[in-house]
């Protein structure tokens, strides 16, 4: 059986913590800015966790992280 293809996408935009979280950037922070308060647009610099409901979708999206 051939080797699983990991999603392109995906590994640009994702990666695995050594306790197996996936940790991703917030969205909302590429244009139209100027609507958006200062605390907000800080609080979208920093990077968050994927939540359990997607962890299913999110292992066959990356098979060998």
């Amino acid at each position: 059986m051939p080797k699983m293809k990991t999603h392109s996408s995906s590994k640009k935009r994702l990666s695995v913590t050594g306790t197996g979280k996936i940790k991703k950037n917030v969205a909302n922070r590429a244009h139209k800015l100027t609507g958006k308060s200062s605390k907000r647009k800080m609080a979208l610099k920093k990077s968050s966790y994927a939540d359990s409901a997607n962890m299913k979708a999110i292992k066959k999206l990356l098979p060998y992280q």
